[in-house]
């Protein structure tokens, strides 16, 4: 029996695709790494520059971690539209050169000043992987697109899952600013295999030419792509919703001694979920159709956060989170899929750079709203009311996929 994991393709080796796949999975690890490696010990580099005080570390270390998510979202669709004009592969050369040095100087700020501006300069520069959504959406067989951008969104996800566990062991090793150094030569390398072992198709001559009324004038039913924006926040917001309260929350049931440590498994445990089904997702939604795979997994995520609300172990919580998460990894995949098969290639790069931008929107609100809700009513509402949120989400995107295919094409 032929592992669901594996190509569906007879020899997918000798394909450009799937060596441009590789390539762009990896470099998408490394740069997600380089991301994320900072979130254990960024209070400690925040302090060791010059700001006192708990208040104003913890502060700071906000400010300085949003920083890179705030640029990024404004900065993808410009990206994304060059990417389209330009070439997708010139992007990923440019965010992996770029965040090779932004990573580099981080490790040589001396005041928080430079930090923040550090950061907002990587998340300026960046945009690998999303970059590499988009390319590999673009250049990838459609028969293969599902089981492709499902292999690329583990590699993304298993980035989230890893970096934080490197950023707590290699600074003990070799000091916070080497951590950041040896990060950036990391993605350094990825900028050398994306420039000498990516191939890309030469690009259509009508997505260099500006078009009369926008963008959204060249998408014939413009109802799909909404929905898949629409279903990218809400997949970052329900990832995110409990940040602001997990460790309170697990504070009710679980040892005190345990708190952080069953707070950070529950996190992670999501993460570890996607990383394990998004391909498998991916490939199943190349048999099923990708709208199948949308539906259920926002059905399956709001069904399983209901228990959440209710758990009563520390067990409870962290095998929840992993089912979730694992309903959750095909998303990614699946959207791609959806924004590619509804407009033309010519535009598939801006569009896809307005998808990164709605789920940073929602890695923004998320938290927001968790937060107030878990301060003003209550934590297990934040899980019940983003039960909601998901269980509409799946209903509206049933809705819209029913009515798009019952109209003559």
């Amino acid at each position: 029996m032929t592992d669901p994991v594996e190509a569906p393709a007879a020899s997918p080796v000798d394909d450009p695709w799937f060596l441009n796949l590789v390539v762009c999975t990896a470099g998408s690890f490394t740069t997600i790494v380089a991301m994320t490696l900072l979130l254990p010990f960024l209070p400690l580099y925040v302090e060791e520059i010059g700001v006192t005080g708990h208040a104003a570390i913890v502060q700071w270390s906000g400010v300085a971690y949003g920083a890179t998510f705030f640029t990024a979202a404004l900065t993808a669709p410009l990206w994304g539209r060059l990417g389209d004009r330009y070439g997708r592969k010139l992007m990923l050369i440019r965010a992996s050169l770029g965040m090779a040095v932004a990573m580099s100087l981080t490790g040589m700020a001396q005041d928080v000043w430079q930090l923040v501006g550090v950061r907002l300069l990587t998340g300026l520069l960046g945009g690998y992987a999303s970059g590499s959504m988009i390319l590999v959406a673009a250049q990838t067989p459609r028969a293969k697109s599902g089981w492709a951008l499902g292999v690329l969104s583990s590699g993304i996800m298993a980035g989230n899952l890893v970096g934080p566990l490197i950023g707590g062991a290699l600074p003990p090793l070799i000091g916070i600013r080497a951590t950041f150094w040896l990060s950036g030569a990391a993605i350094f390398a990825s900028f050398l295999g994306t420039t000498f072992l990516i191939r890309e198709r030469p690009r259509p001559s009508e997505a260099r030419r500006a078009t009369p009324g926008g963008l959204w004038a060249r998408i014939p039913d413009k109802r799909p792509v909404v929905a898949m924006f629409a279903t990218g926040l809400l997949l970052t917001f329900a990832l995110t919703s409990i940040e602001p309260i997990i460790t309170v929350y697990v504070a009710l049931f679980a040892p005190p001694d345990a708190v952080t440590f069953v707070s950070g498994l529950a996190m992670s445990a999501g993460a570890l979920g996607g990383v394990l089904s998004s391909a498998r997702l991916g490939r199943l939604a190349d048999r099923a159709g990708p709208w199948t795979v949308v539906v259920g997994s926002l059905a399956a995520a709001a069904v399983l956060l209901v228990p959440q609300a209710a758990v009563a172990a520390s067990w409870q919580l962290v095998g929840l989170r992993f089912l979730m998460g694992a309903a959750l990894g095909g998303l990614l995949p699946c959207m791609a899929s959806v924004i590619r098969h509804s407009a033309p290639e010519a535009i598939a790069g801006s569009l896809l750079g307005w998808s990164v931008s709605a789920q940073y929107a929602g890695q923004v609100l998320g938290p927001l709203a968790g937060g107030f809700v878990g301060g003003h009513v209550g934590m297990r509402a934040v899980f019940l009311g983003t039960a909601v949120l998901m269980a509409a989400g799946a209903l509206a995107n049933f809705l819209v996929e029913r009515i798009v295919r019952a109209e003559p094409h």
